[in-house]
């Protein structure tokens, strides 16, 4: 399937609202999910003990390097998380409503 979700993480939910309304108004995903998450990673050398909030956004495989560019662009990170996973199996109309959401043109 040409669907994916593409992951990634904040240090507020400010910004991770910044991040899904920039994604859903140009099109770049019909959907983004917010949610609270604590995350435990090393950085620089330090186990790091974080709240983050994690937006989950639905999109078509095509539009990742475009989704990638602007998760970049508003992360307040040095090496923000951005993972897109394939979506190999969904529901038939929410699969069309998907699709028919990013049918739209592109900003």
């Amino acid at each position: 399937m040409p669907y994916i979700l593409v992951i990634t993480a904040t240090d507020s939910r400010k910004l991770a609202e910044k991040i899904a309304d920039s994604l859903v108004e140009k099109h770049l995903a019909a959907c983004v999910q917010i949610n609270a998450i604590d995350s435990t990673y090393r950085w620089k050398g330090k186990i790091v003990h974080a709240r983050e909030w994690m937006c989950t956004a639905k999109s078509k495989s095509s539009l990742y390097p475009k989704i990638e560019g602007e998760i970049k662009r508003l992360s307040s990170y040095e090496v923000p998380e951005i993972i897109a996973v394939s979506i190999s199996r969904g529901s038939r109309p929410y699969l069309k409503w998907l699709g028919s959401t990013l049918g739209a043109k592109q900003l």
